[in-house]
């Protein structure tokens, strides 16, 4: 049997998501629709939509469900980007370095095909955006369009300081969207306390089915849509909304998380690897990080060859980092971190969750000197393929 230490990547459903899930695949009718069939349909997704919100310390017309985190990213960025250009140019977008490929990729493609100027603002060597730096930002240039950010590193774990990036941002006139995508079920989350413009999040981070998501949108702000057609929630997202992904979407939301254990595991984990890896190194912020996130390098070794060897002994785990056309990439996340490309391409990520037990950690534990000496004596992979070889 596999032990499963990839919770970040996405996380089993829980059996009542399940469950809720199965019964509300009955329900027949199109929420759109005006008779009692579509009505019934309509009534279902709009109770989960207000539990979704509870979850989230938002109102329910605030909850725009998508497909899922990477959507909800892409209506923020882009929808905040082309809305912002309604009165006068703001080609500007601030980004953080280390961010998510979803935003990453985003952002690109706005520079690409419609102009914008990302300006990228570096991260401390714990992986947390540099406050002073983009302060200094918002103080240079009038023509900002918004500021995306992650509310915590999807790879390392490190907590960002999204409030006081909110509050440099808001007194500029510059609305942020966060994704908080990896931190939804690991930390409270309060949409309405934050004051951000927009928040994005995903079902199956929390034992919810793949496949939906929300963008949680400000009453006050205002996206340009990707999608158009009939012109559902608040003409922000066109399309037939799913009544059940949301039911189960609400249920896994609403179970307890217990973050305390996820702490204690993920210590377990830290504590072990340091003991039976001395050469390891914790990346991120050691306390100020996602409770379920325990990321490392190893020195001399290559992070997917880790990742092989430990799958093979039945473990598995993740490097976080890309891998082009089969070609080992180091992290973009520990680059910016200031860690050096050998040390970043010996990469894995730990990170437990709701169904993790103290024997999946000793596991793993047990496996990790084996594959880190195999590894090791493998070395690293060529940084490219050779060419004009035969």
């Amino acid at each position: 049997m596999t032990v499963y230490l990839d919770h970040a990547a996405t996380t089993p459903m829980r059996p009542e998501a399940i469950a809720a899930y199965a019964e509300a695949l009955g329900t027949v009718g199109n929420p759109s629709s005006i008779h009692s069939a579509g009505q019934a349909a309509k009534r279902v997704l709009e109770g989960a939509r207000e539990r979704i919100a509870a979850t989230l310390g938002c109102d329910p017309i605030e909850v725009v469900l998508t497909s899922g985190g990477t959507e909800s990213v892409n209506l923020a960025v882009k929808g905040l980007f082309w809305a912002r250009q309604a009165d006068r140019p703001r080609p500007r977008v601030l980004v953080p370095a280390g961010e998510h490929h979803a935003t990453v990729d985003a952002v690109a493609w706005l520079a690409a095909s419609e102009g914008a100027v990302v300006e990228e603002v570096p991260l401390d060597e714990l992986g947390r955006v540099r406050v002073d730096a983009l302060a200094e930002a918002l103080a240079r240039y009038d023509d900002i369009a918004l500021v995306t950010m992650l509310w915590a590193n999807n790879e390392v774990g490190t907590l960002q300081p999204v409030a006081d990036v909110v509050a440099l941002a808001r007194a500029s006139g510059v609305p942020v969207h966060a994704d908080a995508v990896a931190a939804y079920g690991q930390v409270p989350l309060d949409f309405a306390a934050s004051g951000l413009a927009a928040m994005s999040v995903s079902a199956h981070k929390v034992g919810g089915p793949i496949g939906i998501g929300a963008l949680v949108l400000s009453r006050t702000a205002t996206v340009v849509p990707l999608i158009h057609g009939g012109g559902q929630q608040r003409q922000v997202r066109s399309g037939t909304q799913d009544a059940p992904a949301a039911v189960a979407f609400a249920v896994a939301a609403e179970l307890p998380h217990d973050p305390a254990r996820l702490r204690e595991l993920r210590d377990r984990v830290v504590t072990g690897v340091q003991e039976g890896v001395p050469t390891a190194v914790l990346r991120g912020d050691p306390v100020d990080r996602l409770p379920g996130n325990a990321h490392f390098t190893f020195p001399g070794c290559e992070g997917d060859s880790l990742l092989f060897l430990l799958d093979a002994a039945g473990v598995s785990v993740s490097t976080g980092s890309a891998c082009q056309a089969g070609v080992p990439e180091p992290s973009h996340v520990l680059l910016a971190m200031g860690v050096q490309e050998a040390e970043a391409r010996g990469a894995i990520r730990v990170t437990v969750g709701h169904g993790t037990t103290t024997d999946d950690v000793d596991a793993f534990l047990a496996a990790l000197p084996e594959a880190v000496a195999r590894a090791t004596r493998a070395g690293y992979a060529a940084a490219a393929p050779a060419l004009g070889r035969r």
